[in-house]
């Protein structure tokens, strides 16, 4: 739904850190969106965290939500859950689509009933037999936590005497492993926007692997957006669609390819909150089609007004 007067939307919460392993990457996302939505007009407030967000709400202070908090808590579900309870509208995804998406393994479940290609995979309880794991896939893997996002915790794996370091980098966070068939080629990323697709970036990291540094810290990566001509923008975008949908996801959010040497594309996870930093993705998709940064945080914003219902 589109809005055209800011007073419309209300006293707004940007709710941003919290306690994830991403808490930092939020921190940068918040204070970017709030002073964005502020430059357009918005009556932005920016909140730390959930308890204190809940508070504020529960004292009437706010109208809606803009959800920018990064990782558990926040694109887990538990936010939308908590806000649906309160009947507080919030941007992008509800509680079926972030929780779904928040657990890489049980999307990949729901992608492969549904016939669309993702990589190979093995579900690694901690303390369990990695030896088995492997033996069904074999190596290359990469092996990551199931509920992280920004590359938190992940390894590529192609040496067997590697695998028990990148085992307890990803045991360090909660729930399963995530052992997967490393595909070798190019990585791509569709932002969503409204339910539609922005034009595919790929990604160019000057190492190996596009890591947290290369996302959040090095200013080497290259993005090459449209990452693909037009018959291949075709094929990835209504990928994207098809994926995030399935997914039960909507309003806004990101999802990630990889492209093999023989032109497959393979799907990675989805992102409900991804990052708006200066190094993020979605911001630099938007641009390419001509929506700078504040349109952009308006039309997510947006994404808390549902059709046919008063702002």
């Amino acid at each position: 739904m589109r809005i055209a007067d800011a007073r419309q939307f209300g006293r707004v919460a940007v709710v941003m850190g919290g306690n994830s392993a991403e808490r930092e990457v939020s921190l940068n996302s918040g204070q970017n969106v709030l002073a964005a939505l502020k430059a357009r007009g918005v009556d932005a407030h920016g909140i730390d965290g959930i308890p204190a967000l809940l508070d504020a709400l529960r004292a009437g202070h706010f109208a809606r939500v803009f959800n920018i908090l990064h990782g558990r808590g926040g694109e887990d579900g538990v936010l939308q859950g908590a806000l649906a309870s309160l009947g507080v509208p919030v941007t992008g995804s509800g509680v079926l689509g972030s929780a779904l998406s928040m657990d890489k393994i049980r999307t990949k479940q729901v992608w492969q009933s549904l016939g669309l290609p993702t990589p190979g995979y093995a579900r690694f309880a901690k303390g369990g037999n990695i030896g088995a794991a492997i033996a069904q896939l074999g190596l290359p893997v990469v092996v990551k936590p199931s509920h992280e996002g920004s590359s938190v915790g992940i390894t590529r794996v192609r040496k067997q005497a590697d695998l028990a370091a990148a085992v307890e980098q990803a045991a360090r966070y909660d729930g399963e492993l995530l052992i997967e068939q490393l595909i070798d080629g190019d990585e791509f990323t569709v932002g969503i926007l409204h339910d539609a697709a922005l034009p595919s970036i790929r990604i160019v990291p000057a190492g190996e692997f596009y890591d947290y540094h290369a996302k959040y810290v090095a200013d080497d990566t290259q993005y090459v957006c449209p990452g693909l001509d037009e018959a291949g923008e075709r094929e990835i975008r209504a990928l994207a669609l098809a994926a995030f949908t399935a997914a039960g996801c909507s309003g806004w959010g990101r999802v990630d390819f990889m492209r093999d040497r023989a032109g497959k594309f393979f799907l990675l996870e989805v992102n409900t909150t991804p990052g708006m930093t200066s190094h993020s993705l979605v911001p630099k998709a938007a641009r390419a089609v001509g929506i700078d940064f504040e349109e952009l945080c308006w039309r997510i914003l947006e994404t808390s007004v549902a059709e046919g219902a008063a702002p």
